[in-house]
């Protein structure tokens, strides 16, 4: 189990790397452009082969791209829905070229037009996602808190859809918090059972492919998208405990998206104290 964070490329994608150095990260996600810009990054073959130098010098990896937060693959705005496609692409080809393992992403709301009145239109999307970009890059749904018509905040949603898109390089992050907040009590052995259960079920864990480990500012069942450091929410370190020596994710990244203690963004110290947890489990 490798633990990581996401992780800033300010100056070159090759400087995430050193940035995961200095934190002590195992594993990364980054930006391939700003978060809330369409345009996205076109790495020239320079900037890949300092990456890819540094991924070989630390043996920092896997790496994994966050898409940007204006996606919405549910929206009933055609402009939207093609600027969301095209950022999807881009950031995909990113992925490719760096080798990375694909691009994790929300999927977007319905708006209060209701799941079913959009899942075809997503498993489109998500299938033309696809069919234009390299083979070797995945795309990654991220499951959902639940607020404001996310789609994706239950399993059985995300797979319908993977089935629908009919890809094996449609996989899924788990988010932790997102988890928690739509229900999922992963605090408990029993309840991160019941949940890991579930997603079985309807989704695969052969599909999981990322962990978003994050603690929760909001109660079991709130419903909304906050994130807390690790020991610091209501999923608290015995959570974590449960979480990072629980088999199905013994092979599985777990990347921080916490405030920090400064709130800065992932820090340091939560990595150490994942990690802390990590070996107070007795895993690898």
């Amino acid at each position: 189990m490798k633990i990581g964070a996401h992780v800033r490329t300010a100056g070159g994608v090759d400087k995430a790397i050193g940035h995961a150095v200095e934190m002590g990260a195992e594993t990364i996600q980054i930006f391939s452009g700003a978060p809330y810009a369409w345009k996205r990054k076109n790495y020239t073959q320079a900037e890949v082969d300092a990456y890819r130098k540094r991924v070989e010098e630390t043996g920092i990896e896997p790496c994994f791209i966050h898409g940007l937060y204006l996606v919405n693959l549910a929206s009933s705005d055609p402009a939207l829905l093609a600027r969301s496609h095209n950022a999807l692409v881009g950031d995909m080809k990113a992925a490719s070229l760096i080798g990375a393992k694909g691009v994790i992403f929300h999927i977007g709301s319905h708006m209060g037009a209701g799941y079913d009145a959009k899942l075809q239109q997503v498993v489109e999307y998500v299938g033309k996602v696809v069919e234009n970009t390299p083979d070797d890059a995945w795309m990654i749904l991220e499951n959902a808190a639940g607020m404001g018509g996310a789609i994706g905040s239950k399993f059985a949603e995300l797979g319908t859809i993977i089935r629908e898109a009919g890809s094996d390089r449609v996989k899924v992050c788990l988010d932790t918090q997102h988890a928690f907040a739509a229900g999922n009590d992963v605090k408990t052995r029993a309840g991160l059972d019941k949940m890991l259960e579930e997603f079985d079920r309807d989704v695969g864990l052969e599909r999981l492919v990322a962990v978003h480990a994050n603690d929760s500012k909001i109660p079991l069942g709130g419903g909304v998208d906050r994130h807390a450091n690790i020991g610091e929410g209501h999923i608290d370190r015995d959570g974590f405990v449960n979480i990072v020596s629980h088999p199905a994710f013994a092979e599985v990244p777990l990347l921080l998206e916490v405030p920090g203690i400064e709130d800065h963004g992932p820090d340091k110290e939560n990595v150490e104290r994942l990690k802390a947890l990590r070996a107070e489990a007795g895993v690898g």
